[in-house]
């Protein structure tokens, strides 16, 4: 197959299945947004920058869709919202300033945390 053709049908098919599971499990697609954008020929800092940009809007509508479905109240969310939005900004400015070997083994170690607590659970 074709080199163009192959990466087009990983991008969409990525795509769909990144966007499945963050409606499905209420984000954390960017664990499987990073490598799908690695693999497509991005930089660790861009995959993760790009990542980010990408999860953005799936979490928006994924936040419409469990709303419609009465799965949270606003002010259950509410508490959250201002210091999640510090927390991204503090972690988009450093974003910039990590090297990207730091990067991959913050991402590594919050993947291998994260998969613990889900198993564990």
């Amino acid at each position: 197959m074709e080199e163009g053709k192959k990466k087009t049908l990983l991008s969409i098919g990525g795509g769909v299945f990144v966007g499945f599971m963050n409606g499905l499990l209420g984000a954390g697609g960017g664990m499987l947004a990073v490598p799908l954008l690695k693999k497509l020929g991005l930089q660790q800092t861009n995959a993760h920058a790009t990542a980010v940009a990408v999860i953005f809007p799936l979490a928006a509508l994924s936040t419409v869709a469990y709303y419609l479905l009465d799965r949270f109240t606003v002010e259950d969310a509410v508490v959250f919202l201002l210091p999640g939005t510090v927390g991204a900004l503090l972690g988009g400015l450093l974003l910039a300033k990590l090297p990207a070997k730091w990067l991959r083994k913050i991402f590594a170690a919050f993947m291998i945390w994260a998969g613990i607590r889900m198993v564990m659970r």
